[in-house]
C-alpha cells in the first residue's frame, strides 16, 4: 500500500514518483516527460489537473521536489535491498514466477521451488509494473468516460433548474394572460347581457305605456257610457245618439300579446358558453420545448417527435408541408437511439430532391407516384392492426400504407429543412333545436 508521503511525491499522470519534476503556474507538478506527452494529445497547453492554461511552453524544473524524490527513492531502494528472506535471512534478489513472490538464492535451490522459473527482482518488477499499468488503462479510460458523463449530468441538472425557473415564469405569464382573457370575455358577455336587458326592458316599457293609455281611454268611455245608462229616460234618449257614437268610435282592438323574443335569450348567453370560450382560448396555445444535449435529443437531423406516444388504438394527425423542399413524416419507435443515423424503427414518407418516397430502414426507399403536389397530409396510425397510412387532405386520396406488427410505443415523427405546420383539430357543437329544425 502506498504511504501518504509517497502519494505526495507521485506524478498525477503516471502515478509514479516524480522524474525530472516541473511545476506549472497553477502550482501543480508533473514529470517533464509525462507533461510533454499529455500536451501533444491536447489542442491547448493546459494543466491536466485544474485545466488552467499554461503560459510557459517549457515549465521550470522544481529543484526542491526533485531532491525530495531522489532522497525518497534512495531510501526506498535501500529498504528493498535490505529486505531479507524470512526463512534464510538472505537478501531477496529473485522473483519466483510460479509462486509469484520474491525469494532468495537459497530458496531457489530448495525443494519447495524445484523446477520453478525465476527472474531478477528488478526485471520482474518492471515487467509486472508494465502489466499492471496495461491492466489499469481500461479503468483509466472508463474513469475518463465517467467523468465526462458526470459533467453532462451536472450540465443537465443545471439546465433542469433553469428549465424549472423558466417554466414557472411561463406558467405564471400564461395564467396571467388567461385570467385577463377570461376577465375580458366575462365583461364582454356581461355587457351584451346588459345591452339586451336594456333594449328589451325599454321595448316592454313602451308597450306597457301604450297599453296604459289605451286602458285609460277605454275606462273613460266605459265610465261616461255607464253614467248615460243611469240617467232618466228622457235625458238618456236625448244623449243616446252621442253615447252610441262615442262607443262606436272606440274600436275593439285585438288583445295585446307578448311579442316573440321578449324575454332574455338565455341560450344565447349560456348555451355552450364554456365551449365558445375554450374555442377562442385554443388560439392562445403555443409550446416549443428546449432540450440540452441528452439522449432525448436528435443530433444529426432537423428532427422532432410528438410529445405523446401511442401503443394502442387508432390515432391521426394532419400536417401542412407547404412549400418545404425537404420533409419526412411518419412514426418512430420509442427504443430507437436518437444519436447518429437511424437504422431501424422508423416508417416515413417524404419529399427530397424533387421526389416523393416511402422509407423504412434498413430497407431501401420506394418511389411514390403522386399526381399533384402534396401540401396537406393526414397520418393515421392503427396500432392494433399494424397499419400506418398517409392520405392527401386536399384531394382525399390515399398515398401509401405501411404494414408492420408494432410492439412498442410509437411517436409521431417530423423532419423538415424549412417548416411544417401541425394543423389543429376542428371541433364544433350544434344546438339541439338546430338539428331538430333540419330534421323536420
Amino acid at each position: 500500500m502506498t504511504s501518504r508521503s509517497e502519494k505526495d511525491l507521485c506524478c498525477p499522470i503516471c502515478h509514479e514518483v516524480f522524474r525530472d519534476p516541473v511545476v506549472l503556474s497553477c502550482s501543480h507538478s508533473f514529470c517533464k516527460e509525462c507533461l510533454q506527452s499529455w500536451w501533444t494529445e491536447k489542442p491547448t497547453r493546459e494543466c491536466p489537473v485544474c485545466k488552467k492554461r499554461s503560459s510557459k511552453g517549457e515549465p521550470p524544473v522544481s529543484l526542491v521536489l526533485k531532491n525530495l524524490c531522489e532522497v525518497f527513492l534512495l531510501k526506498r531502494d535501500q529498504r528493498v535491498s535490505e529486505a531479507l528472506c524470512s526463512l534464510h535471512s538472505e537478501k531477496l534478489k529473485l522473483f519466483c514466477l510460479d509462486h509469484q513472490q520474491p525469494v532468495c538464492v537459497v530458496c531457489r535451490d530448495s525443494e519447495k521451488h524445484s523446477s520453478h522459473r525465476f527472474r531478477p527482482i528488478d526485471e520482474a518488477a518492471r515487467q509486472h509494473k508494465k502489466k499492471l499499468q496495461e491492466t489499469l488503462e481500461p479503468l483509466k479510460e472508463k474513469l475518463k468516460v465517467f467523468e465526462q458523463v458526470k459533467m453532462k449530468f451536472a450540465q443537465t441538472a443545471k439546465h433542469m433548474k433553469v428549465q424549472a425557473r423558466r417554466t414557472e415564469t411561463q406558467i405564471k405569464d400564461q395564467f396571467k394572460k388567461l385570467h385577463q382573457f377570461l376577465e375580458e370575455e366575462e365583461e364582454a358577455r356581461m355587457a351584451a347581457l346588459r345591452e339586451e336587458e336594456e333594449q328589451k326592458s325599454q321595448r316592454m316599457k313602451e308597450k306597457m305605456e301604450a297599453l296604459s293609455r289605451e286602458i285609460a281611454a277605454l275606462s273613460d268611455t266605459v265610465r261616461a257610457t255607464e253614467e248615460d245608462l243611469r240617467a232618466e229616460d228622457v235625458s238618456f234618449l236625448i244623449n243616446y245618439k252621442a253615447a252610441v257614437e262615442r262607443v262606436q268610435q272606440r274600436p275593439l282592438l285585438d288583445d295585446p300579446q307578448l311579442l316573440p323574443g321578449a324575454l332574455i335569450d338565455e341560450a344565447k348567453h349560456l348555451g355552450i358558453l364554456s365551449f365558445n370560450i375554450w374555442n377562442k382560448m385554443k388560439d392562445m396555445v403555443s409550446y416549443t420545448p428546449e432540450l440540452p444535449d441528452n439522449p432525448e435529443r436528435f443530433n444529426k437531423y432537423g428532427t422532432a417527435l410528438g410529445s405523446e406516444g401511442f401503443n394502442s388504438e387508432t390515432h391521426s394527425w394532419d400536417v401542412e408541408v407547404g412549400d418545404s423542399t425537404a420533409w419526412f413524416l411518419g412514426v418512430l419507435a420509442e427504443s430507437v437511439q436518437r444519436k447518429g443515423r437511424i437504422r431501424s424503427g422508423l416508417w416515413t414518407i417524404g419529399f427530397y430532391k424533387g421526389k416523393y418516397s416511402a422509407w423504412s430502414p434498413p430497407d431501401p426507399s420506394t418511389v411514390l407516384i403522386v399526381q399533384k403536389k402534396l401540401q396537406r397530409i393526414r397520418v393515421t396510425l392503427d396500432w392494433n392492426r399494424g397499419k400506418l397510412s398517409f392520405s392527401n387532405l386536399n384531394t382525399n386520396t390515399h398515398i401509401h400504407t405501411f404494414t408492420h406488427t408494432f410492439t412498442e410505443r410509437m411517436f409521431p415523427y417530423f423532419y423538415t429543412e424549412k417548416e411544417l405546420t401541425i394543423l389543429p383539430l376542428k371541433v364544433c357543437v350544434i344546438k339541439l333545436n338546430t338539428v331538430l329544425e333540419q330534421l323536420l
